[in-house]
């Protein structure tokens, strides 16, 4: 898989509710298309994304064909205390990309 950017805010307050973007380089090929020689180009697509906020699993999402290449998710969570929060995508060739940020909550 490709390059994948998050954007966690640095520093919350206990109990705010912020916003956690995700996007993750990847071209989504539906196999659906045809490539040059006529045959179609496989299924290439992001099947499943998760969101972990200190080990507990906050977010997830099945992805299809549908969604667009380079997906973008963006949802908020309750920062309840200071730690990481981990990202997780697989695609169907069973690769898994991660990326993970901090948040300090005072």
């Amino acid at each position: 898989m490709a390059r994948a950017l998050v954007n966690v805010p640095k520093v919350a307050r206990q109990g705010e509710v912020v916003e956690i973007k995700a996007m993750i380089a990847h071209p989504m090929e539906t196999g659906y298309r045809s490539g040059p020689n006529g045959s179609n180009i496989p299924r290439d697509i992001i099947r499943r994304f998760t969101c972990t906020y200190n080990g507990e699993e906050v977010f997830s999402a099945d992805l299809f064909p549908a969604v667009s290449a380079n997906p973008f998710i963006a949802f908020t969570l309750v920062a309840t205390t200071s730690g990481t929060i981990d990202f997780t995508w697989s695609d169907d060739a069973g690769k898994t990309q991660t990326a993970s940020a901090d948040i300090t909550v005072n």
